[in-house]
């Protein structure tokens, strides 16, 4: 077989150690700084270049699926041609290729162990620093606390391992996981439950072991369903299985491929980082306004752009607006050039997690613009720092505000709305520091590590039939 791989960001990056270079006749991409180039020994060209020539599958590995797909077609490509990366397991014969299992700390052993009773599995779908790899290991580090025998592990290695390390969980990076189902890993069939993390692993749980509880918990917003299998997804076989959701926007998400599922819910924990939650309120000379978040469309900081642009001259010039986060994509790039001559809009790039949250310290507002979000953890932390929030109402967290106290909310991709709410910020200064305080509230009754642990323990009892005993 000859194709195109049509990507080469992240997800090429993720993906592209399955692929024979051989059979690679070339890498597509939109951008013209990449065309006529070459990646890995590969040549780049434009997708109009690329289907001129002969192909046999054109495989997107990226999660812009639609819009890539889109434009496939429009060039002429059957639909019966285009794969996307949630169908590599169609096209690569496991058996023929495998991945070699890598074990950290005492994974190996404890896997090993047939007297070890209560094992727990948490899957992700890989090591970074992302919100649903993080919440896992939250949940690792409370299933651990309560005595189970945990063991984390995911389809890619990352700098999370680490931190997963020093706390004393072992790890297993298995990126067979990427391609192949739960019946292929002959490895995970002495646990007692698994519990694996969005919509990546549907194609994982597409075979499973019906012996085995899992519990599914779900994080994605309909964006990521763009290259799901739905034939795959509905005959998912559910006994033995939970579905859990962070909020109402991944239940809808599945839900709308799956009406009767049951899906109950699951929020992520923020660990209280914060000393004092009584903020200094001073005054200033401009109000600061924080946007954190990778730059893009989905993201929705273009919207940000116009409600600043709406806002009376006054307004503009008594705000600041820091928009923090990986800044190249060419959408950061369109933005950039478009606020080139604002003096009272800063892009930060991408910063660590000690900066969001002296960022999130010294700021005023946070601002999630997005046109959908699921949870952004973001919103968690910034609440736990008693910062109040404007929010579109696609960002999950917005189910949780009582727009006007705790929180404003606005209508996801109205601009002018967005503007009304900075403007309102801005002309009430004085009453942020009480809407931040009864933000913080909001942290501490949903997004709390002790109410996570609450609530993890009570389904963790639940699929193990356990009496409920807090330590």
């Amino acid at each position: 077989m000859k194709y195109f791989i049509f990507g080469t960001g992240d997800y090429y990056n993720r993906y592209k150690k399955w692929f024979d270079k051989d059979s690679v006749l070339a890498l597509l991409d939109n951008s013209p700084q990449k065309q006529n180039t070459f990646i890995d020994g590969i040549e780049v060209l434009s997708p109009a270049q690329g289907v001129r020539l002969s192909y046999d599958a054109v495989i997107i590995l990226s999660f812009y699926v639609k819009s890539m797909k889109e434009q496939l077609l429009e060039l002429g490509v059957s639909d019966d041609k285009i794969y996307h990366f949630y169908d590599l397991h169609k096209l690569i014969k496991l058996e023929a290729c495998s991945r070699p299992v890598r074990y950290y700390g005492k994974a190996f052993e404890l896997i090993r162990d047939g007297e070890c009773k209560n094992k727990i599995l948490l899957l992700s779908q890989d090591l970074t620093f992302g919100g649903p790899s993080l919440a896992l290991f939250h949940g690792a580090e409370v299933l651990k606390k309560h005595g189970y025998a945990v063991v984390y592990a995911s389809m890619l290695d990352g700098p999370l391992r680490t931190k997963i390390e020093e706390a004393g969980i072992p790890v297993v990076v298995d990126e067979n996981l990427q391609v192949g189902k739960m019946q292929d890993c002959g490895w995970i069939s002495g646990f007692s439950l698994v519990i694996c993390s969005t919509i990546n692993f549907h194609v994982f749980l597409a075979g499973r072991d019906t012996d085995i509880p899992v519990i599914w918990w779900i994080h994605d917003s309909l964006f990521f369903y763009d290259g799901v299998d739905k034939a795959l997804l509905q005959g998912i076989d559910r006994r033995n299985l939970r579905v859990v959701s962070v909020g109402p926007v991944p239940r809808q998400a599945i839900q709308s491929f799956l009406p009767d599922l049951e899906v109950g819910t699951l929020n992520y924990g923020v660990l209280d980082t914060v000393q004092d939650n009584r903020r200094h309120h001073e005054k200033k000379d401009k109000v600061c306004f924080l946007t954190i978040g990778y730059i893009e469309s989905r993201k929705g900081q273009d919207i940000l752009i116009q409600a600043i642009r709406m806002l009376p001259e006054e307004d503009r010039k008594k705000a600041e607006f820091y928009l923090v986060g990986q800044d190249s994509s060419l959408m950061a790039q369109q933005l950039k050039e478009e606020t080139a001559d604002w003096d009272n809009i800063f892009f930060t790039g991408t910063v660590d997690r000690e900066e969001i949250h002296r960022l999130l310290a010294k700021g005023d507002v946070l601002i999630c613009p997005s046109r959908e979000d699921p949870m952004p953890t973001v919103a968690a932390e910034a609440m736990m720092h008693s910062l109040p929030c404007i929010l579109s109402d696609a960002a999950g967290t917005a189910a949780y505000i009582d727009n006007g106290n705790d929180g404003l909310i606005f209508q996801s991709g109205n601009a002018s709305k967005l503007a009304e709410r900075i403007s309102w910020c801005i002309g009430h200064y004085d009453s942020l520091p009480s809407m931040g305080e009864a933000a913080r509230g909001v942290y501490e009754a949903r997004f709390s590590s002790d109410v996570f642990e609450r609530e993890l323990m009570k389904l963790i009892n639940a699929c193990m039939n356990e009496k409920c005993v807090y330590k």
